[in-house]
């Protein structure tokens, strides 16, 4: 399985939609890292987030995305 962060955002209804999503998905365990929590990152993510990262090999999904999509983005076809 890969390794995932979700960066995300203190109070940001779109993170917490994220994790519902995520959570519908079925998504392996992932770390959370707020970007508020680095200028580095802020500028980075910033506007984006949330963002789905895979550290194994650097892809990123952007919100917005439904269940389906990190499905594909895991590469399985696993139903709900």
């Amino acid at each position: 399985m890969p390794r995932l962060i979700l960066y995300q955002r203190d109070y940001c209804h779109l993170c917490d939609m994220a994790l519902a999503v995520l959570a519908e998905a079925r998504t392996p365990e992932f770390d959370s890292v707020w970007v508020d929590d680095s200028e580095e990152l802020e500028r980075r993510y910033g506007t984006r987030v949330p963002v789905l990262r895979n550290l194994d090999d650097g892809r990123e999904l952007d919100w917005p995305f439904d269940a389906a999509a990190v499905r594909a983005f895991l590469g399985s076809k696993r139903p709900l």
